[in-house]
């Protein structure tokens, strides 16, 4: 399985090189949207957060046309790097990108050891019958906000204020969710193919979350075998961002034990 990803694919860093290892992965709202996760995990991980290729300006190799492709592409680069029980923490795409890697890690022994434990919050990705994950392609600034904060107010972005750079960004981040996630962000199998997944994993759910509701949460937790799920009051499809608090207070433990 070759490493695929960019040599020059941005990766910002943050704690203790000699500590266990984090990868944290963003959704489609680019790396700004996992800030703070990274600078939680600091405190006890070394923490490694990539730019997806083909965000925020970056290229994105040919080979690289799936969640799936980059899912191989990220396993093999931990790989060659030597990573062992490794915490992947993925916030939407980035969620199902880490449960794509860890049903792949499952299946090949040669990635026996390299993932330690999965963290996965309001992830997308499965299709849940009856929970259909809302068409984000179809929203406008308002819309968005309104299904994806507890307070829309605090999540609506004016479009007056943004720039026309920062718009082109956007652009073409939507461009390449497109490409790799498709226009309905999921994949019919990967619910089915959770069942291989062997590692402990953490399934958080913003309870006001209208992206996917918790409810599609629950079903993404109750196919993984062991899986925990915890849920965070007064918070939409990033917890994290709304309410960072009561979201340490249910990962801190998990990461503490594993």
């Amino acid at each position: 399985m070759p490493n695929t990803l960019p040599d020059d694919l941005p990766v910002l860093r943050a704690g203790d090189p000699a500590a266990p290892t984090a990868l944290v992965l963003h959704g489609g709202g680019g790396p700004r949207t996992v800030a703070p996760v990274v600078g939680h995990l600091a405190a006890s991980r070394s923490v490694h957060a990539p730019t997806h290729p083909g965000w925020d300006g970056t290229e994105r190799p040919g080979s690289i046309a799936s969640v799936a492709d980059l899912a191989s592409a990220y396993l093999a680069r931990l790989l060659d790097h030597g990573e062992r029980d490794v915490l992947v923490v993925g916030s939407s795409i980035g969620g199902w990108i880490a449960l794509e890697m860890a049903v792949q890690a499952a299946a090949d022994e040669r990635f026996a050891g390299v993932l330690g434990s999965v963290v996965v919050i309001d992830t997308v990705g499965v299709v849940v019958d009856g929970e259909p994950i809302a068409d984000f392609f179809a929203l406008d600034a308002r819309g968005l906000a309104e299904v994806a904060w507890h307070d829309a107010e605090r999540g609506f972005q004016d479009p007056a204020l943004v720039t026309e750079e920062q718009r082109a960004i956007l652009r073409s981040n939507g461009q390449t969710m497109a490409v790799l996630a498709g226009r309905d962000m999921s994949d019919a199998t990967l619910l089915g193919r959770l069942a291989a997944v062997d590692v402990p994993t953490l399934v958080v759910w913003g309870a006001s979350d209208r992206v996917v509701t918790p409810t599609y949460g629950r079903a993404v937790a109750g196919a993984v075998p062991g899986a925990v799920f915890a849920e965070v009051p007064a918070a939409g499809h990033l917890p994290h961002l709304e309410a960072p608090e009561a979201t340490w207070a249910v990962l801190d433990p998990f990461v503490t034990q594993h």
